[in-house]
């Protein structure tokens, strides 16, 4: 019998030779990651350790009407179910996306728009409101992202859960 063959079956077979660089490297790398875990937890607690940190609080909004926007003059206002302005500057509630109101692809998407920015201008008005950091300052408009809260809640949890908005997945859904 040949070095590196066996026979079986009749038939002659050559055996796999494995260099060190195809041996499993799995139970290593995974014995790895879960001490960095258990240091993880001992530093900070389990909690910590397995939820996304909560973002930092960047603003507070003192009691204030939020009206509809009208007209190009816009300091505080109600763009549409998910961005406002707020003192000249325009934010996005980056948790949500709405029904839009200025081009919608159809009129139920049209009317629920309506009903959100509504919604939106009365969520806002009339207490305080802390204004959380998104996963980025700016989205391509040059809008402020933030996650809005009131009374500790999101607001945009708040419209989703009132049938008003999706959960932001990254793009736009329908809404016809």
């Amino acid at each position: 019998m040949a070095t590196g063959r066996q026979f079986f079956g009749g038939r002659i077979r050559r055996r796999k030779r494995r260099a060190w660089f195809n041996l499993p490297l799995a139970p290593l790398l995974f014995g790895g990651l879960i001490v960095m875990a258990a240091a993880g937890v001992r530093e900070t607690g389990l909690d910590t350790f397995l939820l996304d940190p909560p973002s930092q609080i960047v603003g507070t909004i003192t009691p204030r009407s939020f009206g509809l926007c009208a007209g190009g003059t816009r300091r505080t206002c109600v763009v549409d179910g998910d961005t406002f302005w707020l003192d000249g500057t325009k934010i996005r509630i980056a948790d949500i996306n709405t029904p839009e109101v200025s081009q919608p692809q159809c009129s139920s998407e049209a009317a629920l728009g309506r009903k959100a920015s509504v919604r939106l201008a009365e969520l806002l008005s009339g207490t305080s409101l802390d204004l959380r950091a998104a996963d980025r300052d700016e989205d391509r408009y040059g809008r402020k992202l933030r996650i809005v809260e009131r009374d500790g809640r999101s607001v945009g949890q708040m419209l989703i859960a009132e049938g008003l908005a999706h959960e932001w997945r990254g793009r736009r859904e329908s809404w016809c």
